[in-house]
């Protein structure tokens, strides 16, 4: 990938300067208020350190800044009763309490209301960012809309028919686009500094199953402007050269890796960030800082993926760590960009994102593929080579049709011999006490991996991860009657662990997943409610790749 259309080029350079013209993005709390913010936090006055970056100041937070600066040294000063006066605190959400004798789509269906939320207006320094129309949240101590969260909750959506919400959540991440130039990691102004996996050109083609051709015209541009966020710096790399989230190898190919543009601890893990940076005296706190960030950015945050040694986070150094499901996504992005464009009727663009497609496809077979164990995984930017973990991460180059037919095949036994487990597909197969590591199963990857091999003719393997998950899924609902976060796959009808926080019920994305994964197993004619007692037999499996392009090893 030495070579880049001109035109790009020209694309990210106009598109820069669009983004020189969007508005003075909001500042995060540690910054408003500086060393209140750092104290109330180190104080650890409440059990979760998202409460006090989610706390709304009742008046401006520089005269409040200035009464803690008068008040902190004076006997008797109460630093709890100054945040209670001066703050208005994030109210617990009312527990749901479900009718009985609901079946589990019946649960799911009646969540959607549940868990919709509206902030077109918000208090003036929130650190909340207002949306123009209603969205759905995860659910639980995740008050705000999460980005790459969404596509599988509106996955869900999709399938219930509610395809207002989806046309307002597309429309919301647009607005953000526009607003500030990217999508943020949330919509919290301690998110702005980051990103998630870019799934926007996912969720458009989604949304263009239902309206055509016009979604894709519609949005466009803003595809564009986040391309070109992800992109922004690469004209000017060098070989062997990174800049933000562009990575420029030696022989010139361009792949993305996951950055934040701050380096400081995440104010919503604030004492936790310290106490990692503090740990390892080996490292500049402001690269560890830098890199939980950026781990925050992928989704995956944390995961033995990340690290050096799968026991001690503060060995992570996600920058300097290519991974292979964001640039698959990439890849994907790439596509539907091309076919955005020449539905708009720019043939001569649609060739050239083709182009950058195909390149980074290129990219992603020679530099992710790992040859001696057989699968798919992340490059390594200091060693220079392939790493040898297997993520359900490699799945990705199957979901977005960027594997090489006999790679898949390869992908398909790696899968069921490695990472399929009673419960569902494993996240990793190292147990580090991290949530994105064994023995949790999240639904996004169960999906991913799912419609992946699907796409390849792998049905068997297919059938048998939906079947793992949605039963683990059923059992925790018989049990608990509700639908978590993560579950534990190394049995069934048990909410996963570990991780900065307890497990979260709800649950957008689970409930998203679930849905489409009892259409997929459940004939259409037969819809299910709930998970059948046995597992449903596929209907003339094959090995053969499915309609969808399957490329050859170049």
């Amino acid at each position: 990938m030495a070579l880049i259309p001109a035109c790009i080029f020209l694309c990210f350079a106009a598109l820069s300067v669009q983004a020189e013209e969007t508005p003075v993005t909001p500042q995060p709390p540690d910054i408003l208020l500086g060393p209140l913010f750092n104290d109330v936090q180190n104080a650890k006055l409440f059990p979760d350190q998202k409460t006090f970056a989610d706390a709304v100041p009742n008046s401006d937070p520089l005269m409040i800044l200035a009464d803690y600066r008068m008040q902190q040294n004076q006997s008797g000063f109460d630093l709890r009763h100054f945040v209670n006066v001066n703050f208005t605190l994030p109210k617990e959400g009312e527990k749901y309490v479900p009718p009985e004798g609901q079946s589990l789509r019946e649960h799911i269906d009646g969540l959607w209301p549940v868990l919709t939320r509206s902030t077109e207006n918000t208090e003036k320094w929130d650190s909340l960012l207002p949306l123009p129309e209603p969205y759905v949240v995860p659910g639980g101590r995740f008050r705000e809309v999460y980005y790459w969260d969404s596509y599988f909750t509106m996955l869900g959506l999709a399938e219930s028919g509610h395809w207002d919400k989806v046309a307002d959540m597309v429309a919301n991440f647009a607005h953000e686009i526009d607003t500030y130039g990217h999508i943020p990691n949330g919509n919290r102004s301690y998110y702005l500094s980051r990103s998630q996996p870019p799934f926007f050109a996912l969720m458009v083609e989604l949304l263009a199953q239902h309206e055509g051709d016009a979604a894709l015209k519609q949005y466009l541009p803003q595809m564009q402007k986040e391309y070109a966020y992800w992109m922004d710096g690469v004209e000017n790399l060098q070989a062997g050269q990174q800049e933000k989230r562009v990575v420029k190898l030696q022989d010139g190919t361009l792949l993305n890796r996951y950055w934040d543009d701050r380096d400081t601890p995440r104010p919503e893990s604030w004492v936790e960030d310290i106490a990692t940076a503090k740990s390892n005296p080996n490292r500049p706190a402001t690269e560890i800082y830098r890199d939980l960030r950026s781990a925050a950015a992928s989704g995956w945050d944390f995961s033995s993926r990340w690290m050096d040694n799968p026991h001690q986070l503060n060995t992570l150094r996600t920058t300097s760590i290519v991974p292979v499901d964001l640039n698959s996504l990439m890849f994907k992005m790439e596509k539907i960009l091309a076919r955005a464009s020449k539905a708009a009727g720019d043939n001569a663009m649609a060739n050239q994102y083709e182009t950058l497609a195909n390149a980074r496809q290129k990219g992603i077979e020679k530099y992710m593929w790992n040859d001696q164990q057989g699968w798919y995984a992340d490059y390594d930017l200091k060693s220079y080579k392939v790493r040898n973990q297997l993520t359900a991460a490699a799945l990705f180059p199957l979901y977005v049709n960027a594997a090489a037919k006999d790679r898949a095949n390869k992908m398909a036994t790696a899968t069921k011999t490695h990472l399929l487990q009673p419960g569902g597909l494993n996240t990793t197969s190292v147990k580090s006490g991290q949530q994105w590591d064994a023995p949790n199963g999240w639904a996004p990857l169960q999906w991913v991996a799912t419609e992946g091999l699907q796409n390849y003719g792998q049905k068997e393997v297919a059938m048998d991860i939906s079947w793992h998950f949605l039963t683990n899924v059923q059992h925790t609902y018989d049990r608990e009657k509700k639908l978590v976060e993560k579950y534990d796959v190394s049995t069934t009808g048990t909410g996963g662990g570990g991780g900065e926080y307890p497990l979260q019920d709800g649950f957008g994305w689970t409930n998203g997943v679930t849905l489409k994964m009892l259409d997929l197993i459940c004939p259409k004619e037969q819809p299910c409610d709930n998970v059948p007692a046995t597992r449903p037999t596929v209907k003339s499996a094959t090995t053969q790749p499915s309609t969808k392009e399957a490329q050859p090893t170049p």
